[in-house]
């Protein structure tokens, strides 16, 4: 019978890690890319949730810009997809207050809604500005999944 050195050695070498675990990229693989230039202070401390069946943070957006407003059209361009329209009446003013206004600190203060469709249940919603000194769309996003 073995010792109970060797027993306790044989329990530590059982319960080591047999490899590194490598550490995994924390971020969606789900969504746009949003972010092509320096992200406002302002939008990063933002922590609001869109409410949908999924309840996804809201996500800085910043991306190089020329020009004074942004349209679905500019916004097409700057993500490559095609199904972006601009949302007129959606409740973001009453439920989404603090967003709209970070995004409106964070640009020249029109701020603008826009839906980009993923698929059949998936939309992201795009919160923006433009920030005219930068040269830049600035804003918030949030994947909203809907059933």
């Amino acid at each position: 019978m073995s010792s109970d050195a060797d027993y306790a050695a044989f329990l530590d070498k059982a319960n080591q890690d047999a490899a590194p675990v490598e550490q995994q990229d924390s971020s969606k693989g789900y969504g746009t890319k949003s972010v092509n230039t320096s992200v406002p202070k302002a939008l990063e401390s933002i922590e609001e949730y869109y409410v949908s069946d999924a309840d996804e943070p809201f996500e800085p957006v910043a991306m190089e810009f020329e020009g004074g407003s942004v349209t679905a059209d500019d916004l097409k361009k700057l993500l490559g997809e095609d199904k972006i329209e601009e949302v007129k009446e959606h409740g973001f003013e009453t439920q989404y207050k603090n967003v709209l206004n970070a995004v409106k600190k964070a640009g020249n203060g029109e701020v603008k809604v826009f839906r980009v469709d993923l698929d059949s249940t998936r939309a992201e919603y795009y919160v923006v500005s433009v920030d005219k000194d930068g040269g830049k769309l600035v804003g918030l996003k949030a994947l909203s999944v809907e059933s």
